[in-house]
């Protein structure tokens, strides 16, 4: 019986394809790249000194950026230093003006006579303490017997010119 061109069935009818394609085995998936012989590529001079000077651009590039992370991990640590002084210079201000408020409340004279009384047993002088003493109504201030001269600091030039001239 002749075949007609109608299917009977739901699936297509397949077409061959105009070539054969290769079947790589289920064993083995990999496939032998044959390599080149590198006698056979040459690399010219200008494609040389393109890599020399993209290799130095990144490595320049690589340069500054560390000379960056450097200098900004100095200015941190500086910055901490500063920090750290700023706190101790604070303290050391509050703990001053604690002094300073011991000082003046020490200077107090209540304060003064009330330590004087109960750490040294001290007392308030009585009339019967107090002498009095007569001293003479002579000047104990002497004159100065000798003439001072006053010394004036002159350059060099009026040195030169007092010397030659005699001014003195």
């Amino acid at each position: 019986m002749a075949r007609s061109r109608y299917e009977y069935s739901t699936s297509p009818r397949k077409i061959q394809p105009d070539y054969n394609p290769q079947r790589r085995s289920r064993k083995n998936n990999i496939e032998v790249v044959k390599e080149t012989p590198k006698q056979g590529i040459r690399i010219t001079k200008e494609q040389k000194s393109k890599r020399i000077k993209a290799t130095l651009i990144v490595a320049a590039i690589f340069l500054i950026l560390l000379t960056i992370s450097y200098r900004n991990s100095q200015i941190n640590e500086k910055f901490s230093q500063v920090q750290n002084l700023k706190k101790e210079l604070s303290s050391i201000q509050k703990e001053n003006e604690q002094l300073k408020v011991n000082i003046e409340n020490g200077l107090n004279l209540n304060n003064i006579e009330k330590l004087a009384k109960e750490k040294l047993g001290m007392q308030k002088l009585t009339n019967k303490q107090t002498l009095y003493v007569s001293l003479p109504k002579k000047d104990y201030v002497e004159a100065a017997s000798e003439e001072v001269k006053k010394e004036e600091n002159k350059n060099w030039f009026e040195q030169i010119i007092d010397n030659i001239f005699g001014n003195n």
